[in-house]
C-alpha cells in the first residue's frame, strides 16, 4: 500500500508541468477547486502566521485589464478555467505588533494572553535579530513570498494528484498588476503580489519532463 502511495505522489509529479495554454472549454468543478484551495490553506508558515491572501480572478473584464501587463500569461489569462493571484502581506502587516500578527495568536491559534506575550517576544526578536527585516520593506516582503511559495507548490502538486494542470507565473509588471487591482478595489498597501498561478486542462501533452540528477544536486555530509 505503501509503495502503491509513494508511485502515485511521484507520478503526480511528473504529470505536473508548466501548462501554457488551457483547454476555454474544459472548467475545474467547484469540489475539485475548493479542494486545491484547501491544501493552501492547510500549508504551513512561519510561526503560522498565513501572511497570504488568494485572489481567484474568474471576472473577465479584469482579466483583459491584466493581460497586458502580464506577459507572462497571455495563454494562461484567456484559456484557464480559474486563475489565481497570491498575495502577500507587508512588514506593517507582519510586526510582532500589527493587528494581523496579534489577531492570528488571539482568534486563530486561540493563545491565551502569556503564551500571546512570549510567544510576540520570540517572533520580535526573530524579526530584529535572527533574520533582521525590520526596517527593510523590500526584504519583509520577499520573507512573506517564500512562504506563499510553499502554498503554491502545496496548491499545484494537490492538482496534479487529481488530473488537474497549472502553471506558475511570474512574468508580470507588478507595479502596474497591483495598481489595476487596487483601482479595483481588489487589494490595498498592506499587501503585495507574491506571484500567479493558473489551473485548468490541457489542451496537448507536453514534451518530456527534464530535471538534473539526484547526484547533482544533493549532498550528504
Amino acid at each position: 500500500m505503501t509503495e502503491n502511495r509513494k508511485e502515485e505522489i511521484l507520478e503526480a509529479y511528473r504529470f505536473r508541468h508548466a501548462c501554457k495554454e488551457f483547454d476555454p472549454t474544459k472548467l475545474i468543478s467547484d469540489d475539485d477547486f475548493a479542494f486545491i484551495m484547501e491544501t493552501g490553506r492547510l500549508s504551513p508558515s512561519s510561526f503560522g502566521f498565513e501572511p497570504w491572501t488568494f485572489v481567484v480572478v474568474q471576472n473577465r473584464t479584469i482579466r483583459e485589464k491584466l493581460l497586458p501587463v502580464t506577459w507572462g500569461a497571455q495563454k494562461q489569462l484567456p484559456t484557464s478555467s480559474h486563475f489565481v493571484i497570491i498575495l502577500s502581506r507587508t512588514l506593517a502587516d507582519l510586526t510582532s505588533d500589527s493587528p494581523h500578527i496579534q489577531k492570528m495568536m488571539a482568534e486563530v491559534q486561540l493563545l491565551p494572553g502569556e503564551a500571546r506575550q512570549r510567544k510576540g517576544n520570540v517572533y520580535h526578536n526573530f524579526l530584529e535579530n535572527d533574520f533582521k527585516l525590520l526596517g527593510d520593506e523590500r526584504l519583509a516582503f520577499e520573507w512573506g513570498c517564500r512562504q506563499s511559495y510553499i502554498a503554491l507548490g502545496n496548491m499545484m502538486t494537490a492538482a496534479a494528484q487529481i488530473g488537474i494542470d497549472s502553471c506558475p507565473i511570474e512574468g508580470f509588471d507588478k507595479e502596474k498588476v497591483e495598481q489595476i487591482l487596487i483601482e479595483e478595489g481588489i487589494m490595498d498597501d498592506r499587501f503585495g503580489i507574491a506571484c500567479m498561478v493558473a489551473f485548468g486542462y490541457r489542451v496537448r501533452e507536453p514534451r518530456p519532463k527534464t530535471r538534473q540528477s539526484l547526484e547533482h544536486i544533493v549532498k550528504w555530509v
